[in-house]
C-alpha cells in the first residue's frame, strides 16, 4: 500500500556549501473512485483515508448523505492506473490500493453526476467549472438552518489556527501538506486530515464523519489551511457544516454561496485578525466587544 512520505536523494545548497542528503517528500498518487462498479472520478491524492475519501466524494456529490446508504468500500483487486513499478516493486499486474469501488445500499437512487465535468480532478483545483450556485443549493440534504445558531467569538476563531499547524504530524516532515480540521463550537478539535490537496483533505474529514453516523455535521466548525475556494464551500454545505474558516482569502464564488446558503465564511484568519464574508450572525460580535 502507499505510503503517506517517500525518502528522495537531493542535492542541497546551503551558503554555497554543497551536499547530498535523503529529503522527506509528501507522497501523491492518483487515486481511480468507482461507483458501483463504475468509473466516476480520478484524483490525486496523498495514500491514507482512501475509503473516507471516497465517501466524502460522494457526500460532495450528493450521492450519499447516511451511513445506511453505504454498503461496502473496496480496494479493487490487480489495479494498477498504469503505475511503473516503484520503489516497493509495486507495478504492472500487482495491486497498487490506487482504485477503489463504493457500493451503495440497494434502494439508493443515483444522480447523473458524470456528465457535467471531467472526471479528472487535480489536487489544487478539485472541482473547478463543474457546480452552479443552483445546483449546491438543490442537491444538498442538509440545509445550514441551525436553530439555534452556532456562536463564535473572534478569540476562539483567532486561536484554531494555531491549533491546526500544532496538529499536522506530516507537514512537520515535509512542508508540503495541506490539512482541514473540525472543531466544536466550544474549540474543540474534533478530527483534522492532511492532504496534497484542500478538498482531499475535507473529503476524509467528511467521509469520516458519513461512516461515524455524524452527519450532518451542524454544530462544526470547518478550518482549512489554505484559501477558500468555491469547492471548499460547496463541501462544507454538502455536508451541513454552518462554519468555514481560512487562513487565507476566498473567491468571489465562495462568497456567492456562502451568501446563498446561509454558511458563515471567514478568510485571512490570521491571529486576532480575520474577515466575516458571510453570515456574520454566527460571530458573537457582542461579547467580544465587551471582553474588550
Amino acid at each position: 500500500m502507499g505510503r503517506v512520505t517517500e525518502r528522495r536523494k537531493v542535492l542541497r545548497i546551503r551558503d554555497e556549501q554543497v551536499s547530498s542528503r535523503p529529503d522527506t517528500l509528501v507522497a501523491e498518487e492518483p487515486l481511480e473512485i468507482r461507483l458501483n462498479g463504475k468509473p466516476l472520478a480520478i484524483t490525486m491524492r496523498t495514500p491514507g483515508d482512501d475509503f473516507a475519501l471516497a465517501a466524502g466524494f460522494l457526500v460532495s456529490e450528493g450521492v450519499l448523505g447516511a451511513t445506511e446508504e453505504l454498503q461496502s468500500i473496496v480496494y479493487c483487486a490487480g489495479a494498477t492506473l498504469g503505475v511503473p513499478p516503484g520503489p516497493s516493486g509495486a507495478g504492472e499486474g500487482s495491486n497498487t490500493y490506487n482504485v477503489v469501488d463504493v457500493r451503495t445500499a440497494p434502494g439508493v437512487v443515483l444522480p447523473d453526476i458524470t456528465l457535467e465535468r471531467n472526471v479528472y480532478t487535480t489536487s489544487s483545483c478539485g472541482l473547478c467549472g463543474k457546480a452552479s450556485l443552483d445546483a449546491v443549493r438543490t442537491t444538498t440534504r442538509f440545509a445550514i438552518d441551525d436553530t439555534p445558531p452556532v456562536r463564535i467569538g473572534p478569540s476562539l476563531l483567532a486561536s484554531l489556527p494555531h491549533r491546526l499547524r500544532e496538529a499536522q504530524r506530516v507537514f512537520d516532515r515535509t512542508g508540503g501538506l495541506h490539512a482541514a480540521a473540525l472543531f466544536s463550537e466550544a474549540g474543540q478539535l474534533l478530527d483534522i486530515r492532511e492532504d496534497v490537496g484542500r478538498h482531499n483533505a475535507v473529503d476524509k474529514l467528511v467521509g469520516r464523519a458519513l461512516q461515524s453516523g455524524a452527519l450532518p455535521l451542524s454544530r462544526a466548525i470547518l478550518l482549512v489551511s489554505g484559501r477558500a475556494s468555491f469547492e471548499l464551500a460547496q463541501k462544507a454545505v454538502m455536508a451541513g457544516i454552518p462554519v468555514l474558516a481560512a487562513v487565507s482569502a476566498p473567491s468571489s464564488l465562495a462568497v456567492d454561496l456562502a451568501v446563498e446558503t446561509g454558511l458563515t465564511l471567514v478568510g485571512f484568519l490570521r491571529g486576532p485578525n480575520m474577515n466575516v464574508y458571510a453570515g456574520e450572525h454566527r460571530i458573537a460580535l457582542r461579547a467580544a466587544a465587551a471582553q474588550g
